[in-house]
């Protein structure tokens, strides 16, 4: 095929088409990088949780002598250990970050959470098994942190508030702290991978009580494994709607297990496999992601403040 030549562009066949035509190949633009808030935003959220969940228990063991029902008192420790948190992030944004409150922090819910969330709490389910038999192949103190939730699930007001604390508020409230303003400020100064480790370990740190005492050690590890598990997901996806429902369903079934009895049957029916002679496997069993969330009552008698 003959080919002419164009004064004012590319050699054409003689119908018009030019000649050099082949195919042509379009790569994707690279993914732009994760979005980043100053690290003053991360430090001020990680004092905020913590100075607010210990106050919360100060506040419950000044008022646990009035013996009011339990769901109060588990509505106050939601609302003391987690609503200073809240108002943080609703702070920081609007000081450090776009003033969008829920874009800074990835919070852009969408339908395809909610087949995302399940895969992540597979997943996270995965991390915990492998970092809980490390724990115990290495003899690690370990307790866990809803001993006395079984005993109170008689109380019906009480089990509902109990999972709404642990099933909606944890979840959204610690998603929001850690994967959202902690691990974006981190991402601010450090790789990715070490911001993720970190706010992972920071996480399983900040479900530490000193009522536990050294079991505190191998829950803290446990959890550490479920918030990287956690911030990797968030981290890949670039928001935290997927990690707030496989965080919820993570409290959730535990909640199930331990409300319905279903946890005690099972130790009982299998003593074999959940017991190594130390009682460690049981205790991982019902570590649950919710900081004191077995002690609305001060940690004495369960039953003392119905």
């Amino acid at each position: 095929m003959s080919t002419t030549t164009s004064p004012w562009g590319p050699p054409t066949t003689p119908i018009g088409v030019p000649a050099d035509v082949g195919p042509t190949w379009e790569f994707k633009p690279p993914r732009p990088a994760h979005p980043t808030l100053p690290l003053t935003a991360g430090l001020g959220a990680l004092v905020v949780l913590t100075v607010s969940l210990l106050a919360s228990k100060y506040v419950l063991d000044l008022l646990v002598d009035y013996a009011w029902p339990v769901a109060v008192y588990v509505a106050l420790l939601a609302a003391i250990g987690y609503g200073p948190s809240i108002a943080w992030w609703w702070y920081a944004s609007g000081r450090w970050g776009s003033g969008a409150r829920f874009a800074d922090v990835g919070m852009r819910p969408r339908w395809s959470d909610l087949g995302w969330g399940p895969l992540i709490w597979f997943a996270t389910i995965l991390v915990q098994t492998f970092v809980g038999a490390i724990v115990l192949g290495f003899d690690i103190p370990l307790s866990n942190n809803t001993d006395d939730i079984g005993e109170l699930s008689a109380d019906r007001t009480y089990a509902v508030a109990i999972v709404i604390a642990a099933v909606i508020a944890a979840p959204l409230v610690e998603e929001l702290v850690f994967r959202g303003l902690v691990m974006r400020s981190l991402l601010s100064k450090l790789p990715a991978l070490v911001a993720i480790v970190l706010q992972g370990v920071l996480f399983g740190v900040a479900h530490v009580d000193p009522v536990r005492g050294l079991g505190n050690i191998g829950l803290a590890v446990i959890l550490s494994g479920v918030g990287i598990s956690l911030g990797t997901a968030a981290y890949l996806l670039r928001r935290i709607g997927p990690t707030v429902v496989a965080h919820a369903i993570f409290n959730g079934v535990v909640m199930i297990l331990l409300l319905t009895g279903i946890r005690d049957r099972l130790l009982e029916e299998n003593p074999d496999f959940f017991d190594d002679g130390s009682g460690a496997v049981a205790e991982q069993v019902a570590v649950v992601d919710q900081p004191h969330v077995a002690e609305p009552h001060g940690g004495g008698d369960p039953h003392r403040a119905r």
